[in-house]
């Protein structure tokens, strides 16, 4: 690169880089991007090079086309010399009422089986009492949600050492999908904390082997199964995952709800056990 294209490259508006970034990950061409989002082609060229400067709502219009998350798209209009859009609300905001009501529904109605209301970091920030009821048994709880440090964390409970992992039947198998899936959602959302703490996870002892040594699977049913042991037990969940249809808020754009569901009928009634056990 010469001495002058560098310095125009240096010289670009922090939104022209941004927006950039965001069309390449998403692997759309210019124009692809320009008619998605209703302006022309030469109009995001002129952005992208920094020779024109958006308007808010060409920004907004670009965010919305390029399916960036509210909190970058905050940056997004920061980068292009705006004031942020989207709120950062806390659950405990009394306009969130309703929110938190359904957030506790979907939770206590899923007994007896495990879900967790979950961070874009997978940190847990709430859980029914069957969860607590199912990886209890496999430890002490409190402990293995905090490994790591920092706040309980799924991927960390799920990875660890002292956490689940010794009692995973199917490791080999679930690990390198779900940091595969999980980098792939970092990345996509341009998630640098996540990021960050999937680095930190392939530091465990043999995460990174378990990784190298994954084989092509043999697909054998429609979902993917985490299976457990504890004592003579065995345990077969499955997943799904919940959120909100038309976030307006950071709170909102990041909370999911993992909701666990037995995989076979003795999953459901061991389930159902450990509930009449109380």
């Amino acid at each position: 690169m010469s001495t002058t294209v560098r310095a125009r490259s240096e010289m670009r508006p922090p939104i022209a880089s941004l927006l950039k970034t965001w069309r390449t990950t998403r692997k759309l061409s210019q124009l692809e991007l320009s008619m998605t989002a209703g302006i022309s082609q030469r109009q995001l060229s002129f952005i992208e090079s920094g020779r024109a400067r958006p308007s808010r709502d060409t920004v907004l219009h670009l965010a919305e086309a390029l399916d960036v998350p509210l909190r970058e798209r905050n940056t997004l209009l920061q980068a292009a010399g705006f004031s942020a859009l989207y709120r950062n609300s806390s659950l405990d905001d009394l306009s969130l009422s309703a929110v938190r009501e359904a957030l506790d529904l979907l939770l206590t109605r899923h007994e007896p089986n495990p879900a967790l209301l979950v961070d874009r970091q997978a940190n847990i920030l709430s859980a029914n009492e069957a969860a607590r009821r199912v990886f209890g048994r496999y430890g002490d709880l409190e402990s293995m949600l905090h490994n790591g440090g920092g706040k309980p964390n799924l991927l960390r409970l799920s990875f660890h050492p002292d956490g689940l992992r010794p009692h995973i039947l199917n490791w080999m198998e679930v690990a390198p999908i779900m940091l595969m899936r999980a980098r792939q959602e970092a990345l996509a959302g341009g998630n640098e904390a996540l990021l960050h703490l999937l680095d930190e996870i392939m530091t465990y002892p043999g995460v990174a082997e378990s990784c190298q040594r994954s084989q092509p699977r043999t697909i054998r049913s429609p979902t993917l199964t985490l299976d457990l042991r504890c004592r003579n037990e065995r345990l077969r969940l499955f997943s799904m995952i919940s959120s909100f249809g038309w976030p307006q808020d950071l709170l909102t754009d990041e909370l999911r709800i993992e909701s666990l569901f037995p995989a076979d009928a003795e999953s459901a009634k061991l389930l159902r056990d450990l509930a009449a056990r109380i």
